[in-house]
């Protein structure tokens, strides 16, 4: 139930910064190229709060569902105007003003993604270092030469200091399915470089995790096979698992640490498995079948408990990427760049069917994702939320109609023509923006129900 709470209050909170900077952008242009501003709604449905100064201003309000949001400007829609507000409304502005107007809310998230990154980079983002852990046989690492203990240290000619960083880096190679080099070093201080040649493997990008689909994953000292958590309903308490139980042998062999039980225990899925436990001094012997569960193509066994982590734990393994102002500010703008390039990519590929569909998260795996940074702190929601404000600019900017991309295009060919488009083909434009953008939302919602389901 505390999950929850935190995935609501995370949506609500990364959704209202992301749609009142969008409207903000609107709203600002709007405002400086002389257009009358009506209302400013952060949320959709029943005003919950309103306020306005007077009955000639803005009116300020904020609605029961906060999914969006709009500002709504004199001369939008087909109302009459009065002959002496007609300069101020929307309709009656240049195309370049309209263009402007409706431009500056995807811009808006954009600018936002910028001060957030650079926020977190004076700050200091911190994370685990790039040190390869242990590497699975035959997968695609081993084959590149890849060893435990190598250190990456650049993906091309970049530089990466954190692990995530390698994953982005090598994301937006395999969008493209390009070879590139991974400068490492190894354990005995030697300076290698690995080559990864994504043409040679079939990368899949629903939901999954890059680097772990390549057999790479961070090195972690070992921890202690010892049950910390124990989640209700499933096998581990199914079986009577409890906290502080310290795991000393599965099926007669020894379990050296909490890694190679959850390996033991993945590799059988719905087979029951003789546990030999300590408990309170004593040693206790119990039964346990992990439960099935999908992970893409893979059926893995599952039990539902979590270990015991002592305090900096991981402290050696953990590293701070962290800039001057000036740096640090461009640093922002590039990841920005890099990011929006990314997800271009990854839209195109989905079109070409390159890249599966299964990609597009809704709703719920958004509440998923907010909820969970929220709880690691406050700089894994900020990360979170400049990604979130990536997408959103770039989802806008589509040429769809209802979408500010389909207003753009509009504009645009109103510019070329040196006239407005017809009523008729506007509303044929409108109708059909209206049929993909709901595709595109079950699209989104199936996506996440399946994924749950999983």
């Amino acid at each position: 139930m505390g999950d929850f709470f935190w995935s609501i209050g995370g949506l609500i909170v990364a959704l209202g910064m992301l749609v009142t900077v969008h409207e903000f952008g609107h709203f600002f242009v709007a405002r400086k190229v002389g257009v009358r501003v009506l209302r400013f709604s952060v949320g959709f449905g029943k005003p919950l709060w309103r306020w306005q100064k007077s009955a000639e201003s803005t009116e300020y309000v904020i609605a029961a569902v906060p999914l969006g949001g709009y500002v709504k400007m004199l001369g939008e829609s087909d109302d009459p105007v009065d002959a002496e507000q007609r300069d101020q409304a929307f309709s009656a502005k240049t195309v370049g003003q309209r263009i402007a107007v409706v431009a500056a809310g995807p811009l808006a998230n954009f600018l936002l993604a910028v001060v957030l990154f650079w926020c977190l980079y004076m700050v200091g983002v911190s994370g685990l270092k790039p040190i390869v852990g242990q590497i699975q046989f035959d997968s695609p690492a081993a084959q590149a030469g890849f060893r435990a203990g190598d250190q990456i240290v650049s993906v091309g000619d970049v530089e990466v200091v954190l692990w995530e960083e390698v994953g982005l880096q090598l994301l937006s190679q395999a969008v493209d399915r390009e070879p590139i080099s991974v400068g490492v070093v190894s354990e005995d201080g030697r300076e290698l470089s690995h080559r990864v040649d994504f043409s040679r493997y079939s990368v899949a990008f629903e939901n999954s995790d890059l680097l772990t689909s390549l057999g790479l994953v961070p090195q972690f000292p070992a921890l202690p096979a010892v049950i910390y958590q124990v989640v209700p309903g499933e096998a581990a308490e199914q079986a009577g698992l409890q906290r502080q139980d310290r795991l000393l042998s599965a099926d007669g062999e020894p379990i050296a640490d909490w890694r190679g039980w959850v390996d033991y225990v993945r590799a059988r899925p719905d087979q029951p498995i003789d546990l030999l436990l300590e408990r309170d001094g004593a040693q206790v012997a119990v039964q346990i079948t992990p439960a099935k569960r999908q992970e893409g193509d893979l059926t893995v066994g599952r039990i539902g408990a979590g270990p015991f982590v002592p305090d900096n734990w991981y402290d050696d393994y953990r590293t701070v990427r962290q800039y001057g102002p000036v740096s640090a500010l461009n640093q922002a703008i590039q990841q920005t760049g890099k990011m929006t390039l990314l997800t271009l990519k990854m839209l195109g590929k989905m079109v070409t069917g390159e890249v599966s569909l299964k990609n597009i998260n809704g709703p719920i795996s958004i509440a998923e994702y907010a909820g969970r940074s929220a709880q690691v702190g406050a700089s894994a929601f900020l990360k979170l939320v400049a990604f979130l404000s990536i997408s959103i600019g770039i989802l806008n900017l589509l040429p769809i109609p209802v979408l500010d991309g389909g207003h753009l295009l509009y504009y645009f060919a109103e510019w070329v023509r040196g006239k407005p488009l017809s009523e008729t083909l506007r509303g044929w434009g409108q109708q059909g923006g209206l049929v993909i953008l709901i595709g595109l939302t079950v699209l989104a919602l199936y996506n996440d129900v399946h994924r749950l389901l999983q």
